[in-house]
């Protein structure tokens, strides 16, 4: 059984837009174009569009057309961000789907990256966030345990974790060290995210500093076709 129309003329517009056939602030053809060049009735051409929509490609209004937008956020990765903080300052919309802080013992990884012993408890906050309203990554930040004391009480209660730590609990983060790969979306990843079983996914993994101690490790999934990374290089070695 073959896809619905209106997921199929979705399908296409969305890949045309990843592949800069249409450009930022471009607008798309007008909706009885799309319906000739598709063979298929108004009806399902907005509801293609709104699907767009949601997921953050297009802006539909009445009357101006429906425009493309920068539909992937940028993180440079010369400044110490996070992902909520760069998606705000895009202008996007984020929140937090569910949350969860406890305490755990701390394997070896973990020890290994903030520098502990193995089984020193740890806290242990992990979220799904989201942008304008869609899942775009898993987070599990690890922090040392008295840098933030009490932090359980305000589960639920912030989407960036590092504006919340600088403004509660007076933690200066001055540096990090970040690693990125790539892996697919299992069973739990994809339901969490709500995109197909196998989806790419861009992992990283970072600890974070305090004036040269570091009090964070952090594992985030995001979703690969809706974030991306800027590097700044200067010199050669």
């Amino acid at each position: 059984m073959g896809l619905p129309a209106y997921k199929n003329v979705y399908s296409t517009l969305k890949q045309e837009i990843r592949d800069g056939e249409y450009k930022i602030g471009q607008l798309l053809p007008p909706e009885h174009m799309l319906e000739a060049r598709f063979g298929i009735s108004r009806t399902t051409v907005r509801r293609a569009l709104e699907l767009l929509s949601r997921e953050g490609y297009v802006d539909s209004q009445q009357g101006r057309g429906t425009m493309v937008l920068d539909f992937s956020t940028v993180q440079r990765l010369n400044m110490l961000t996070s992902i909520s903080e760069t998606l705000k300052n895009k202008g996007f919309e984020v929140s937090t789907k569910s949350m969860h802080i406890d305490r755990i013992k701390a394997g070896v990884k973990i020890a290994d990256a903030l520098k502990i012993k193995e089984d020193e408890f740890v806290v242990r906050i992990q979220r799904v966030q989201c942008s304008q309203g869609q899942p775009i990554a898993i987070m599990t930040n690890y922090l040392i345990e008295d840098i933030a004391p009490g932090i359980e009480q305000y589960t639920g209660t912030f989407a960036s974790l590092y504006d919340f730590l600088e403004n509660k609990y007076n933690v200066v983060l001055t540096n990090a060290i970040e690693n990125l790969s790539a892996c697919v979306a299992d069973f739990s990843e994809s339901h969490l995210l709500e995109v197909p079983i196998g989806s790419a996914l861009l992992v990283s993994k970072r600890i974070t500093y305090s004036h040269n101690k570091p009090v964070e490790y952090a594992i985030l999934k995001i979703l690969g076709d809706k974030y991306e990374y800027s590097i700044h290089m200067e010199g050669r070695p």
